[in-house]
């Protein structure tokens, strides 16, 4: 049975951080699943700042995400690119890497693909 709740991502479950410094994953669990916020900063990429955690060649989660702040730039592995900003509701296969554009950190809410992500 569904209960109600309210949670606050400065309370998270689990936090994550990135390589160097360069942001972090806030995770909350719930009964329907993970559902994380994540803070890029300006200078941030995948392959440099998870994929050693990841141990992967390209970002293996699926990413349905709600952009809060920030810009940022997503390529697949087939080549295809697309930038997300602010109010942007994406939706992101596996196979792709991404950097933060600007000089502002990007800020992504997602409840699909963070529940392994930059885990160690």
């Amino acid at each position: 049975m569904s209960r109600n709740m309210s949670r606050n991502f400065d309370s998270a479950d689990e936090t994550r951080p990135f390589e160097d410094g360069k942001g972090k994953l806030e995770l909350i669990n719930t009964e329907h699943g993970p559902v994380g916020r994540a803070v890029f900063e300006p200078g941030w990429r995948w392959s440099t700042h998870v994929k050693p955690i990841a141990g992967t060649d390209s970002c293996e989660a699926a990413h349905v995400a709600y952009a809060v702040s920030g810009r940022m730039t997503v390529v697949m592995d087939s080549g295809e690119t697309v930038e997300i900003g602010p109010g942007d509701l994406v939706s992101i296969a596996p196979g792709h890497d991404a950097w933060v554009v600007g000089d502002e950190p990007c800020v992504l809410l997602d409840w699909a693909g963070f529940g392994d992500y930059a885990k160690r």
